[in-house]
């Protein structure tokens, strides 16, 4: 059984589940580093927003951003949100391409962050630990923005959910 990607219920301690595969709308990065995340994130969750806005397509869940190499180490992203069918053409918004993006089913581990976002590294520490104490070897790490931030949103209340797809099947 896959197990859905939002929860009623944050996971205060890592679990492991098996992700279900997801199609995605996404704008897509390649070779970025951690510095270069603010840059990236406004424009494009403002260009991904002006498409929805538009219908030019309809997410199925929260938006969340995909890490496709290791992120300590210039990388791959993917920024977007999950969406019932894959897109056909790629679409342009606010000068930014969406792609269609998918995420494939799988083993993975999960935890969630409860707080201000500059508390994700010490949670993608605790949940990278956890991976490599169970033997594991992460594939593609998920970030799901579950709490949309907004101005007048409590940076207490933020729940960021992180994933660890592991690497063949493991």
């Amino acid at each position: 059984m896959t197990a859905d990607l939002i929860t009623e219920q944050p996971h205060d301690s890592t679990t492991r589940i098996e992700l279900g595969a997801m199609h995605l709308a996404v704008i897509r990065h390649e070779q970025v580093t951690i510095a270069q995340l603010p840059q990236l994130f406004d424009p494009g969750f403002t260009a991904l927003g002006a498409a929805i806005a538009a219908d030019r397509f309809q997410p199925t869940g929260p938006a969340l951003a995909v890490y496709r190499s290791d992120p300590q180490q210039p990388f791959d992203l993917d920024i977007g949100f999950p969406i019932a069918r894959p897109l056909t053409t790629p679409l342009e918004s606010a000068g930014l391409t969406i792609e269609p993006g998918a995420v494939a089913a799988g083993p993975a581990f999960v935890l969630s962050q409860i707080g201000p976002y500059d508390g994700l590294g010490a949670a993608w520490g605790k949940l990278m630990s956890d991976v490599v104490a169970a033997g594991a070897t992460p594939a593609v790490l998920l970030e799901v923005y579950v709490t949309q931030p907004t101005p007048t949103t409590n940076p207490a209340e933020l729940r960021t959910d992180l994933f660890a797809l592991l690497a063949g099947g493991q």
